[in-house]
């Protein structure tokens, strides 16, 4: 068993308002879900909430419920205003009321005589964090001092600007005993979500709003996602693209994963650049992924092959990683477009305004083409317009307008 339990309970909901009134409500609706939550004391409005809360929770401790307090300074890239000693002296209140476990970050940690912390009244147990929201901190340094005596975890939170960033921070946290990762923004999404399947000891998740950037709500993060019981056995798909967020595929997919009890996620990446998500797929573990914009024509010149009508438009929407590794690809928004339209009217000899010229126009184009239909295209790049439009060998007209 790990540090914070297990299935479930190693999802932390994380509690964070600004009133008293507030955080109690959402500490009530955390603890339907999960017996881990964090406590963002630093994010109450001022002291007397901070007080008025603790005092209630002093009076209504849960049971069995593992509460970690948090009193994030500024520095530590927290909202609380005041000193290092303003900060303990809340971790200290928050011992008395029942919090087993404290978060304390890098930047307190230093300002402490000889480093040391057990002589403080704080909650029993102690998890170091390093958070940098601008880059992916340093690991090594980390793991020395998560194997400190007085610590008993090490959070690390870094912001993943490349896919191979969270990777690396995935990897670190596998190789310790006692380690928090947490990849943060949204290219590190799938990477939190897919945390503590590689070991990290929790996967944090907000019960009302977002406290770190690339957060999932508690409810994806337990009903949707299933992040507490993905394993070794767990077949990751996902979509990529950039922007990602929009798309609805994570939810339909994982539903019908669900609804079919299949041992399967699929998750959204977010691909600045294809080369580094190919490079970092390997270690996802990845059996497949959808393609969106703007990657459908780009990613042909990666795959190791694919199916003939994919190459004749040159787009892919679905790739298929084999056993060995190797990338096949296919194109269903060609069949989609046809099932959906010849259900509702004659495309033969229908006249069709396409709006885009991306990899998905080329697909309809296609085949709305070869049905009979006249297309023509409308795009905001009159070059990628015409291209298309002279594209389609069908004998059917297809014509760029502006």
């Amino acid at each position: 068993m790990g540090l914070f339990g297990k299935g479930v309970a190693r999802i932390c909901a994380v509690v964070a308002a600004l009133s008293a009134r507030e955080m109690t409500a959402q500490l009530r609706d955390a603890l339907r879900e999960t017996l881990t939550v964090e406590l963002r004391l630093d994010w109450l409005a001022n002291d007397s909430e901070r007080r008025s809360f603790l005092a209630w929770l002093r009076r209504n401790r849960p049971k069995r419920a593992v509460l970690l307090a948090t009193c994030r300074r500024h520095e530590g890239g927290g909202l609380f205003p005041g000193s290092v000693e303003a900060e303990l002296h809340w971790l200290a209140r928050a011992a008395q009321a029942g919090c087993l476990w404290c978060d304390l970050e890098i930047e307190t940690f230093r300002n402490l005589p000889r480093n040391s912390i057990r002589h403080l009244s704080l909650p029993r147990r102690i998890l170091l964090s390093i958070h940098d929201f601008r880059r992916m901190p340093t690991l090594r340094p980390a793991a020395r001092l998560g194997a400190r005596n007085e610590i008993d975890g090490i959070k690390v939170a870094g912001a993943a600007r490349t896919i191979g960033d969270s990777v690396r921070l995935l990897q670190f946290a596998a190789g310790l005993r006692n380690c928090v990762a947490v990849p943060m923004g949204e290219v590190g999404l799938p990477a939190r979500l897919l945390a503590l399947r590689e070991g990290s000891q929790l996967a944090y998740a907000p019960v009302a709003e977002a406290t770190a950037p690339g957060q999932v709500s508690l409810e994806e993060m337990k009903y949707l996602y299933r992040a507490h019981a993905l394993n070794r056995q767990t077949q990751v798909f996902g979509v990529i693209g950039n922007p990602i967020a929009h798309s609805l595929s994570p939810l339909l997919h994982n539903t019908a994963f669900i609804a079919r009890k299949i041992n399967a996620v699929y998750l959204p990446f977010l691909v600045p650049n294809l080369r580094d998500f190919l490079q970092a797929a390997p270690d996802f573990g990845l059996h497949g992924f959808s393609v969106t914009l703007p990657h459908k024509q780009t990613i042909l010149r990666h795959l190791q092959d694919c199916d003939a009508l994919s190459a004749e438009i040159g787009a892919v929407n679905t790739v298929v990683v084999r056993r060995d590794g190797s990338l096949y690809g296919c194109n269903t928004d060609y069949v989609g477009v046809l099932r959906a339209l010849e259900k509702k009217l004659s495309l033969s000899k229908s006249r069709v305004l396409i709006l885009g010229a991306g990899g998905a126009a080329r697909a309809a184009a296609f085949a709305l083409s070869r049905a009979g239909a006249s297309v023509c295209i409308s795009a905001r790049r009159e070059g990628a317009a015409r291209e298309l439009a002279r594209s389609d060998p069908a004998p059917y007209s297809t014509d760029a307008i502006l």
